[in-house]
Order: structure tokens, then sequence, then C-alpha cells
């Protein structure tokens, strides 16, 4: 029996199968990768998959930062000032908007809820705006406010992952790993995606919401912490010095570039670069995120604590990071999600306190931004993940003030980057519960956001499971907002 024979006898159905030099692995990936050099997003297994891109054409916004806030802020107390709502305070709500509608909590028939609060006409746009925002009155010529929002989800993990990855399952790839992917980073000693998290827990779709999905995981989101170490696991452990560091990741390379050779899974690649990344940041991290680098009039300008967890810290990280060339920078503020079961979720006595927990750092990262020279390439994006209802909610007889998840209509804000200033796009009913005029769906939020950062998301894709996956799904209803656009 002769070598040949022998080989052949040793090789297995799942070698066959999987192995992608010899084996039906080979023509998948060879497909796969003829499909991505077509797209012009990879020219070959060995280059940096960080490395700078070129997009689709010249972009607006070379860095995003959106600032989400987890649970979604009631609109109606914010941005859409309904009289209607006020003058029929606490009257049974119009059985037109009950009818075949679902909620999560609101039983029975529902009576409608004025706001509270004053709104003044503020700036030289006169955008309506409520006195629960002082200071970013300040800048509201600098912002487009979007009334018209809607989405076909009303639960938060769902309607959060629908936003970030295009789909209300888990799997799919977040909107900072596709610009990652699509862009690569200008610094290669930072992540080109990261995440900051603020109100005490982690947003109610979790760490899919930054993570890559199908795309490569060298494109997920990497959280950075603003109390201990920055990013965990990243500094060496007790009794290896940088040195050691350096000749034990020179070793791993060596045996994951055989096994790169050996079965071309994109996996190791993605592995080896993270490796690099990881030795690289150990310097550059600890620079970025130390806030007290900072002069004390930027530090009050914020109204930063440094070394504890605050919105105003990852609002200062995240002018930080930009500065630094990092690509994609979202930040999550948990705690909006205002029932009224309680003193801690109503719109009376909680919702005050988040206003204050924002107002001032938001006006300070804008302010800052434009100080520095970077607002107009950093596009700003401020949401929640749906809207709250015209309606009381009363849960359990509750006597506390609260709305309702709302999917029909929701108001947003975005700011710099290409967008037109003192704008408010969009219109909702007198009672503030479907959208009346210009519509804007979350595919055409997801669509504008990739055209600012020089993309045609109908042409952005990976191949994944025998579709062109796209971060706007697979139809063509997206469509870029050219209304809110400089």
């Amino acid at each position: 029996m002769d070598l040949t024979d022998l080989h052949l006898r040793a090789v297995t159905r799942r070698h066959f199968l999987g192995n992608c030099r010899t084996g039906v692995g080979a023509l998948a990936l060879a497909s796969m990768l003829r499909q991505e050099q077509a797209s012009g997003r990879t020219g070959g297994l060995q280059e940096n998959p960080l490395a700078e891109k070129a997009p689709h054409h010249p972009p607006r916004a070379k860095h995003i930062i959106y600032l989400h806030m987890a649970g979604s802020p009631p609109q109606h107390e914010l941005f859409d000032f309904k009289p209607k709502l006020v003058e029929h305070h606490m009257q049974p709500c119009p059985d037109e908007l009950l009818a075949n509608q679902r909620f999560p909590f609101i039983k029975g028939h529902p009576k409608l809820l004025g706001t509270p609060y004053k709104f003044d006409r503020c700036g030289e746009s006169g955008t309506e705006l409520s006195e629960l925002l002082p200071l970013f009155r300040e800048h509201i010529d600098d912002v487009a406010v979007i009334k018209s929002m809607h989405t076909d989800q009303f639960n938060h993990a769902p309607a959060q992952l629908f936003i970030y990855t295009g789909s209300p399952r888990f799997g799919g790839a977040a909107m900072g790993s596709w610009a990652t992917y699509g862009l690569g980073t200008e610094n290669q000693n930072l992540p080109g995606f990261v995440v900051l998290i603020s109100g005490g827990t982690d947003p109610s779709g979790g760490k899919s919401l930054w993570g890559s999905g199908f795309l490569p995981s060298v494109y997920q989101g990497v959280q950075c912490r603003t109390t201990g170490e920055p990013i965990l696991y990243v500094s060496n452990p007790k009794g290896m010095n940088r040195d050691v560091r350096r000749r034990s990741l020179e070793a791993l390379r060596r045996l994951n570039e055989i096994e790169l050779q050996q079965f071309g899974d994109p996996e190791t690649e993605a592995r080896i670069n993270q490796y690099e990344l990881a030795f690289r940041m150990q310097m550059a991290v600890p620079d970025s995120m130390d806030l007290t680098r900072e002069t004390k009039q930027t530090q009050e300008q914020y109204g930063i604590e440094p070394g504890q967890e605050s919105f105003a810290n990852n609002c200062l990280l995240a002018r930080r990071l930009v500065e630094r060339g990092v690509r994609y920078v979202q930040l999550f503020h948990y705690g909006w999600d205002m029932h009224g079961t309680n003193n801690t979720n109503d719109i009376i006595t909680a919702l005050p306190k988040k206003c204050a927990e924002i107002d001032r750092p938001i006006s300070a990262l804008i302010a800052d931004l434009k100080q520095r020279g970077l607002f107009d390439d950093t596009l700003i994006v401020w949401s929640g993940e749906f809207g709250r209802t015209s309606m009381n909610e009363e849960r359990n007889g509750s006597k506390f003030l609260g709305r309702d998840h709302h999917p029909h209509c929701f108001t947003i804000w975005m700011a710099g980057g290409g967008i037109k200033g003192g704008v408010t796009w969009g219109e909702t009913d007198e009672l503030g519960y479907f959208v009346a005029r210009d519509k804007m769906s979350v595919r055409d939020l997801q669509a504008t956001m990739m055209h600012l950062m020089g993309f045609d998301a109908h042409r952005l894709s990976y191949p994944f499971q025998g579709l062109n996956q796209r971060l706007i799904g697979p139809t063509d209803e997206a469509r870029v907002n050219h209304g809110i656009l400089a």
C-alpha cells in the first residue's frame, strides 16, 4: 500500500467537508472571497481587517457618537408638546386610538395624559423644547429634531436589537461593527468601536447590541469601564512584563498562522489581530480613559466625577475617543422606562432626575466638539428604542403618572457630521399618537447614518447563510432622509 492510499484512507468525512484547501470548504471559501473582493471590502486573508478603507462616496462624518437612552424617554415631556393632551388631561382616551392596538401593560380604557411641563420656542429656529433641558436649548440651532420616527417593535430588547443590528432577533451585526467593517479605524492602537455603559446595568438587548454577529469577531464592540481596569484582561498578569508578553504573542501568532494556512478560517485571522490589538491597547487605552488629564474647567463643564460610573464621564470619554480616531462610540444610559408604577419611574419625580443627568454633559459635548473642530465630522445621535403612549398607564391602579411603550411615533435628534441644524422634521397628530407627516423609519435612520459615513447602505453587505446580509435588511424600503442633511 503506497502513501497516497494511506492518506486517502485517513481522510474523514469531517475533514473532507471542512478542509479549506482540498475539501468542500475550499469551494465555499473561494466563493466567499470572490464576493468580498467584488464588493471592494477585502483584499485577502492576510490584510489588517481594521486598516482604513475607502467608502462608496466622500463621507460627511468620520465618527459617530450614539447616545442611547435605554428604556425610551417620553417624547411628550421633552420634545413633542401637545396642547390637546393638556386640554383633555385625564379624560378617557378616544376609542379610535384603542381599536386593534396592543399594549404591554395598559389594561381597560386608559385616560389621556397631558404633560405637566412647560415648553418654549428656543433659538433662532424656534424649536419647541421642554423646561427639563435648560442647557441643551443653547445648542438647539445645531440640532435636527425628528418627531416622526416609528418602529414595529414595542418591547425593549427587540426594539434595541432592531435599531442596532437591523433585526429584532439575536445574531445580527451591530451598526458600529458595520462601520468598522466598511471603514476600518484611524487609530490602530485603539478599538474602532467602543461601548460605554451608565445607569447601573446593561441595556435590555444585552451585549448583542455591540456584537459582530456574522461579521468576523474583530469588528465587535469593545466595552470600556470607567472604574477599575478600562478593559478586562488586557493588562499583563502578575509576573509577566511587556517583553515576556511580546514573546508569548509571537509564539501564539506563529501557531495561529499555521492553523490559518491549514484551514483558512477567517476567525483565526481575527484572533491574530485581536491579540495584537490588545497588546497595543495596553499603552493607548489607559491614556485615553484617564479623565484627570483634562483641565479643571473641562471637568466642571461636563460635571464629571473621575473614577465613577456616570453618563457625564462617558460623554467626555466619547470626545477623547473620537479625538484619537475611534470610529464609532456607543453610549447606553439606563433608566428611562417611565411607566409610573412608583416614584422611581414616574414623570414627576424620576424623569427630572434623569434629564438632569444628561442635560449638562450633552451640552458640554456639543460645545467641546465645536471648540476642538470635531463637530463638523462627528455625527451625534440621541434616541430611545421606541416612544411612549399619549395615555397614562395606571398599572394596577397606580397613582403615579407614567406612559406605556409605544411604537407608532417617537422623537430623536441628530447633530454635527453633515446634519442641518435648526430643523424640525415630521409631525405627529394632535394627540401625539400617530405620525401625521414625513415618516422616518428605523431603516431610514440606518440608511441616513451610513450615507453620512460614506456608504450606500444598499450596497454594504456581507455574505452569510446564502444572502448578502445588510444592516438595513433584505428589502429596499430604507431611504436616506435628505431633508435633514446640510
